[in-house]
């Protein structure tokens, strides 16, 4: 039988060895989430609340535990860890709060005695999920759906399989019936049987634009509906009127937080032409005195990749874009020594067509951009396949935010990072996906959204 092996990204050590099920096992499951989903669908908003609330205890009661599995097995620092799990007990709290309010009835009025629109579930979902937030990310597309009445299934990162137990088993502690959250430890190859399997009614997926493109094609020759949440190049305009102590303190945090590996990451800077130099000298000494280590170490800044191969794929992105003349500031080389290291690294004068411009740099490397003037700096940050988040960062409040509703992106921030909150959409245009999740419009993606007319 096929097993996936866990390995310590910090080590390069060996953590654990989980079994593959089989195809015909994960269809079994498939058949037991269905047979949850028939009574799951008839219960109360009550109901579903009280189990809701319960997993949010289990998190912040044993947020300890679930924060030292992930820094184990995809690196990320142990404190950002805790606030991953102190966030699936937010969103959990969230949706059996506002759940039912999200999905009461909505009157139209119509030439009908009564007409109004009901919100209804679907079935089961499936959660093809990646491993940089190995557990928010799943709650985040499960908070939703469960409350919803839909059942849900989930296929995770090969490399954080503990976590995708430690998920289910969490479902299971809070009180929740058996298939109403299944883990499937099958391979990439067996993801396509199970959104053709005529059970799942609907699929979401978070990962790169390569993976959406593969299951949303399969989604969509099988009439499934998909939310698909892919990569980004999130552009942040460093204004000539910015507080540039305190840009570049953003800055180090926006690009080595969870290592550098996330979707919403500061990604790319561009810079107004008369502080670009001062921007630059301030950056660089800032990512150079952050300090690279243990991710179980409270001093440290930011740990190792999430796997050495992801660590050797963004090496080559470097020395790519330095070959088309970006220029190394820092960084820009493989430590030695165990586990998929790899430092802090800036590169300058980065121009569209180069690799550090055009695609996504999914690490702690941050690409400098020069722009001549403001119209200039919004049109480098829309020359981008990816759209989804980006940033002003600027004194002047009221501009920063006329020139954040010029950038394509799904969501554009003022003088902050980027992060998703319950309480707003979360999600991206162009190639870096479709639909939404969290907030009301979340909830909306996987039910039925149903017209009711009596005459």
């Amino acid at each position: 039988m096929a097993s996936v092996t866990i390995i310590n990204p910090s080590t390069g050590e060996k953590i654990d060895e989980y079994s593959r099920i089989t195809a015909v096992e994960a269809s079994e499951k498939v058949k037991q989430a269905n047979t949850a989903y028939q009574e799951w669908k008839n219960t109360s908003f009550e109901q579903r609340s009280k189990l809701m609330n319960a997993l949010g205890d289990e998190f912040e009661n044993n947020k300890e535990m679930y924060a030292q599995l992930a820094t184990r097995e995809m690196g990320k620092t142990i404190g950002q860890s805790r606030k991953e799990i102190e966030k699936c007990a937010w969103i959990s709290r969230f949706y059996a709060e506002h759940a039912e309010e999200f999905l009461s009835d909505k009157p139209v009025e119509t030439e009908a005695q009564n007409s109004y629109v009901n919100f209804l579930p679907m079935g089961i979902v499936l959660a093809v999920m990646p491993w940089n937030f190995p557990f928010y990310q799943v709650i985040r597309f499960a908070a939703p759906a469960v409350m919803a009445g839909n059942t849900g299934i989930l296929k995770h990162a090969s490399n954080v399989q503990g976590c995708a137990f430690a998920l289910e088993e969490a479902f299971r502690k809070a009180g929740f019936p058996e298939g109403v959250f299944t883990n499937l430890n099958i391979s990439a190859g067996d993801v396509k049987g199970i959104i053709e399997n005529p059970d799942v009614v609907a699929v979401t997926l978070t990962g790169s634009d390569a993976a959406g493109r593969s299951v949303a094609s399969i989604a969509g020759a099988n009439l499934k509906k998909t939310v698909m949440e892919l990569g980004g190049s999130d552009a942040y305009l460093v204004l000539e009127d910015a507080d540039l102590e305190e840009a570049t303190s953003l800055a180090t945090l926006g690009r080595l937080q969870n290592n550098g590996q996330t979707c919403i990451a500061a990604k790319r800077f561009i810079v107004l032409d008369g502080i670009y130099d001062r921007f630059l000298e301030l950056f660089s000494k800032k990512m150079e005195a952050a300090k690279m280590g243990d991710p179980m170490d409270e001093t440290t800044y930011y740990g190792p990749l999430a796997r050495v191969d992801l660590r050797e794929e963004l090496h080559e992105q470097v020395e790519k874009s330095i070959s088309q003349g970006a220029r190394l500031v820092i960084g820009g080389n493989i430590p030695e020594g165990k586990g998929a290291y790899y430092p802090a690294t800036i590169l300058a004068d980065v121009k569209p067509g180069m690799e550090a411009f055009d695609n996504e740099l999914f690490g702690p490397v941050a690409s400098v951009i020069r722009a001549m003037d403001e119209e200039h700096a919004v049109v480098l940050a829309n020359s981008s396949q990816f759209g989804l988040g980006s940033g002003v960062l600027t004194t002047n409040i009221e501009h920063g935010e006329k020139i954040a509703l010029q950038l394509e992106a799904g969501s554009s921030f003022v003088n902050k990072l980027v992060v998703s909150d319950p309480r707003l959409p979360f999600g991206g245009i162009k190639n870096s996906g479709y639909g939404r999740e969290l907030s009301s419009y979340g909830i909306h993606e996987f039910v039925n959204i149903k017209s009711i007319w009596i005459e």
